[in-house]
């Protein structure tokens, strides 16, 4: 088998794993806490933010005024699934995500995340 071939063999097989992480500035210590089915794509994020197109606009503006070398990417909890059972992976992931906000605190002078308002 040729290496390419082997490369994307071996990455179909890793497991895919969902969770919570963090996007930290060094510079201040804001945070932005956010989940994803697939904790391999925070490679995307890292991407978007590389290409001004990031969502969190905030995030953005200081990504774009401190540099990468300012941010970490760190992965807070894995979500682990049940064995048995119903499980819903995208309502257990939002729930985990709710955790980590409410232990964290990530707004205003703290982070990058907005309150939710009794609207949303």
């Amino acid at each position: 088998m040729d290496r390419k071939k082997e490369l994307k063999q071996l990455y179909k097989e890793m497991k895919v794993e969902a969770g919570v992480y963090q996007i930290k500035s060094i510079k201040n210590q804001k945070i932005l806490v956010a989940s994803n089915v697939n904790l391999k794509n925070l490679n995307g994020k890292k991407f978007q933010l590389k290409s001004g197109c990031h969502d969190n606009e905030m995030l953005q503006k200081e990504w774009n005024d401190f540099g990468e070398d300012a941010f970490v990417f760190e992965v807070l909890e894995v979500l682990k699934k049940k064995e048995e059972g119903y499980f819903n992976l995208k309502e257990e992931l939002k729930k985990l995500e709710e955790k980590w906000i409410e232990k964290l605190q990530p707004f205003g002078e703290r982070g990058y995340n907005k309150l939710k308002s009794d609207n949303d």
